[in-house]
């Protein structure tokens, strides 16, 4: 019997390894505010939550100050940094399984919807899923526990227990938590053991081999 109808994928650091394009992109809006990072590791923070929520964590700027920073951020992001990525291996084959075995699959992502469109279709993955929902320019709909919120509200005819979210940040599980659905914890992306552990996932796996036998194994 399938369990897992409905299957959620974070994209940054699930999916694939965005570490350059957004580390690269990040230092670039610090240095357009007057602020000089040059160690990349330490802007490894700011892959996966929303970053107007960590330009205010880890810089403590002002509303104002996060605007102009997302401005220059995205100013390179969309010319280079989107495309300074890599799927992580082994990724291509397992969606392939999953969406021959007739699960749908859904990208639920902080990222903007309009970016992670076109990641996917530069990755060519584009076709392995059925909806693509991350936030809006403006900033709106950026939590992820809204970003779920309007999946469910999209498939209302299906089962809370038909959907699964799967991500490497905690935010990922959390919004699961939040709307009742399951998660899985991948602690090959960005979030560390003790971060996906503390959010009490459903499973927690160490790499996409793992995930693929979950989801095959759930699906039987």
């Amino acid at each position: 019997m399938e369990k897992y109808k409905m299957i959620l994928f974070d994209l940054d650091g699930t999916l694939s390894d965005p570490k350059i394009g957004i580390t690269k992109s990040v230092q670039y809006g610090l240095e357009n505010m007057g602020i000089f990072e040059p160690d990349l590791q330490k802007l490894e923070c700011f892959i996966g939550p929303p970053l107007q929520d960590s330009f205010a964590e880890y810089y403590h700027m002002n509303e104002n100050d996060i605007l102009k920073a997302i401005d220059y951020y995205r100013e390179r992001f969309k010319e280079k940094g989107m495309f300074e990525n890599e799927l992580y291996p082994g990724i291509q084959a397992m969606l392939e399984s999953l969406k021959q075995a007739g699960h749908k699959l859904i990208i639920a992502t902080s990222k903007p919807t309009v970016f992670s469109e076109q990641i996917l279709e530069y990755f060519a993955i584009d076709r392995y899923f059925d909806q693509v929902v991350g936030s809006n320019l403006d900033g709106t709909r950026s939590s992820k526990t809204d970003i779920i919120d309007y999946i469910l509200n999209l498939y209302r005819d299906y089962d809370q227990n038909d959907f699964v979210m799967i991500g490497d940040r905690k935010h990922d599980l959390i919004g699961a938590h939040n709307l009742g659905i399951d998660c899985i914890g991948v602690t090959y992306g960005y979030g560390s053991i003790d971060e996906i552990k503390g959010a009490s996932p459903t499973y927690m796996v160490s790499s996409v081999e793992e995930l693929k036998q979950i989801l095959g194994n759930e699906s039987k």
